[in-house]
């Protein structure tokens, strides 16, 4: 059997999920990084007690939930902290993402997309993907949909752009690039070709997908997301 691993990413507000519900639509196998990292450190799992362990009931919102933002300000003034944090987290992500990775093997999936917000910053997991694909939108839009969405000023929306590695950067580092700056059955049309075209790959070996995702260790991944949320 043969198997491969698609990184896909963004930038904020470039339309990434609009092109994972069309996936998701034409039933691809999509592991989601952003929910399993808020996943694996949910109340009462091994994860969450210890980061309250280390870190104080003070990081935690009233409803018992961790407070990421106040979690994040500490990692960010105390790098040996941070270190401490994915210390705890990075295994239990590895062993989500790795067991819904199987799932879809054992399923026959020809391709699984992880789906990584901040996949280029983190350069250690592209390697690991057979392609890599980025939603991409032009400058002005980006700006315009972030401030429309998000109900910021110019200023406030240049400058969580610009907490992130830049759209025209991510383009070169990608291997297939969806172009979102149109309308969306434009966004669509190009999602289906690029879905056919993964169909018909079968060049990625099995045993590459296993030592790829465990080797890997998501390098800081939990940290890459903590500032994506932050931002």
């Amino acid at each position: 059997s043969t198997m491969f691993l698609v990184g896909l990413s963004g930038g904020i507000a470039s339309g990434k999920s609009t092109v994972v519900a069309v996936l998701r639509e034409l039933g691809c196998a999509v592991i989601d990084a952003d929910v399993i990292a808020r996943e694996v450190v949910q109340p009462h799992l091994k994860a969450y007690q210890r980061i309250v362990r280390y870190f104080g009931t003070e990081i935690l919102l009233e409803n018992g939930e961790i407070n990421r933002e106040a979690l994040g300000n500490i990692i960010f003034s105390h790098p040996e902290k941070r270190q401490l944090l994915n210390s705890i987290t990075h295994p239990e992500i590895q062993k989500e993402m790795l067991k819904q990775i199987l799932k879809y093997f054992v399923l026959g999936y020809r391709y699984v997309i992880l789906d990584i917000p901040l996949l280029f910053e983190n350069n250690r997991l592209t390697k690991f993907m057979k392609y890599t694909v980025l939603v991409y939108c032009d400058p002005p839009t980006q700006l315009s949909r972030l401030m429309k969405r998000n109900g910021l000023s110019q200023a406030e929306a240049e400058a969580r752009i610009a907490s992130q590695l830049p759209l025209d950067e991510k383009r070169k580092l990608a291997s297939h690039v969806i172009d979102n700056s149109g309308d969306r059955q434009s966004t669509r049309r190009q999602v289906l070709r690029l879905h056919a075209r993964l169909e018909d790959s079968l060049d990625f070996l099995w045993a590459r997908l296993v030592a790829g995702t465990v080797v890997a260790g998501l390098g800081g991944l939990v940290y890459l997301l903590l500032r994506h949320f932050i931002s």
